[in-house]
């Protein structure tokens, strides 16, 4: 198919795109941003988007989706002003517009889908609310958008909501984002179907890049899609109160729909994972979970943050303790929550577990967009404070800080030490990092080591006082 239809459709497919913009150029053409925000395009615009959407509908006809299979019945504007569409697992679920049509065009898109080349567009002739992930006052201004468009007697078409905020492997539903249930409106739930074999429609964030799925779905003769409308859910006055009640009990109406379970991990999960990629981190190496079970323990990052200097120096002079004194350290009661940290480190099951871990799971979760700091403290907890570290110190603080397996951490220590001592120094360090720049991240804290000694005995450890998500 590499050789034959996928070419052909990727020729045709690019062809139509650039015929869209034009279109869409046009019905653009002399609004500002704020005009688009403000009112739904009318008349001639208007009448624009008709061309767009069934040169729309062609398009993921040539690539592949031949018949989309429609069951149950969508709801009118009378009935809901909000589609809650999951789950979320590519972007091929842009298809869904053309299913609903131009009635139900408003949708809720990430701020980068309009800024995207061709793409883009296209997205912002459909007059979506914008959704910045790195803006802090850009969940409120949603909120306040989705309130005003689903208003009765408003001018704005029904809005569809991807409410899981990300894209997903369709395995499970992550957690809904309140913003659809806010209004406290009757809602449609729409569950999305793929069928085709193999599966190569999911783009997530570890896997196969958007044009690797994009080129292996052109290659597919036929690719599947049901789309199920769902009874229109209806929120009693708990839920109107709740909004987040509301989204936990929708979500639940899709998942029994699409017979999958539903996880509390959100899109900031995810992104807490993938700045831990970036930074070197194994992304299995349980971050995520640490978090949630921090959450259940009552216990807020800016608080962990705070005693991270006190917690080091118990760590210091501690090592390993029991439950008891974890509980202690914490001013915590033992429960099940705190047992279940407690099992995260307690590995071989001895009932003691090195508390120098824990402050580094605690610096990970507390600043993850930052490994410098955490890798300063692993230093110091670990034996740095005498200048140098020896090779059964740098495979712990390799193991428990990145889960990297010994023989890698061994061979890496091999590597550095040539003069083989036994010892690593710091200009040791630096004639490495200056020969494997993928290392210097790592090396360069060593040599902020001394800069922050003097803070860390104060009790005044500087950590990263960036706003993180």
């Amino acid at each position: 198919m590499s050789v034959t239809i996928a070419p052909v459709r990727l020729i045709l497919v690019m062809l139509i795109l650039l015929l869209d913009c034009v279109i869409a150029k046009i019905a653009l053409g002399g609004l500002t941003e704020q005009q688009l925000a403000t009112k739904p395009m009318k008349g001639w615009r208007r009448m624009l988007l008709y061309p767009l959407w069934l040169l729309g509908r062609f398009q993921f006809f040539l690539m592949g989706f031949h018949y989309i299979s429609v069951k149950g019945k969508k709801a009118t504007c009378e009935e809901v002003p909000i589609f809650i569409i999951a789950p979320h697992t590519t972007f091929f679920d842009a298809i869904i517009v053309f299913v609903l049509g131009l009635e139900s065009s408003s949708v809720v898109s990430r701020e980068e889908n309009g800024k995207a080349p061709l793409f883009g567009i296209l997205v912002r002739a459909l007059q979506p609310v914008f959704v910045s992930r790195t803006d802090p006052h850009s969940r409120q201004n949603t909120v306040r958008e989705i309130i005003r468009r689903s208003q009765p007697g408003s001018e704005w078409p029904q809005i569809l909501i991807f409410p899981e905020g990300t894209c997903a492997n369709r395995t499970c539903l992550i957690s809904f984002k309140p913003g659809a249930f806010y209004p406290g409106l009757p809602v449609q739930p729409v569950a999305l179907h793929y069928k085709t074999k193999p599966d190569t429609v999911i783009w997530t964030w570890e896997g196969p890049n958007a044009l690797t799925c994009l080129w292996l779905t052109f290659c597919n003769w036929n690719n599947e899609l049901e789309v199920e409308f769902l009874p229109v859910y209806k929120p009693n006055d708990e839920e109107k109160k709740d909004a987040k009640l509301f989204a936990r009990n929708v979500r639940d109406v899709i998942a029994k729909a699409m017979d999958i379970p539903v996880t509390d991990h959100t899109f900031e999960d995810c992104r807490l994972m993938m700045e831990a990629s970036k930074i070197g981190l194994p992304m299995e190496a349980g971050i995520v979970e640490f978090h949630k079970i921090m959450v259940k323990l009552g216990l807020k990052l800016s608080d962990v943050q705070e005693q991270l200097p006190k917690y080091a120096e118990i760590a210091k002079s501690k090592g390993y303790i029991s439950i008891e004194d974890f509980a202690e350290y914490l001013k915590l009661p033992i429960s099940p929550a705190l047992e279940e940290v407690f099992a995260m480190y307690d590995r071989d099951g001895s009932g003691n577990i090195d508390f120098r871990e824990y402050v580094i799971g605690c610096s990970l979760v507390a600043k993850p967009a930052s490994n410098e700091k955490t890798l300063t403290l692993a230093f110091k907890l670990f034996g740095g404070e005498k200048g140098y570290i020896t090779k059964e110190e740098l495979v712990q603080i390799l193991e428990s800080s990145f889960t990297m397996a010994d023989n890698e951490a061994e061979e890496l220590f091999n590597q550095v030490d040539e003069a083989k001592s036994g010892e690593i120094t710091f200009d040791q360090f630096k004639a490495f990092a200056d020969k494997k720049p993928e290392y210097a991240t790592l090396f360069k804290t060593f040599q902020e080591l001394s800069e922050a000694e003097s803070y860390q005995e104060q009790g005044n450890l500087n950590f990263d006082k960036d706003k993180n998500d």
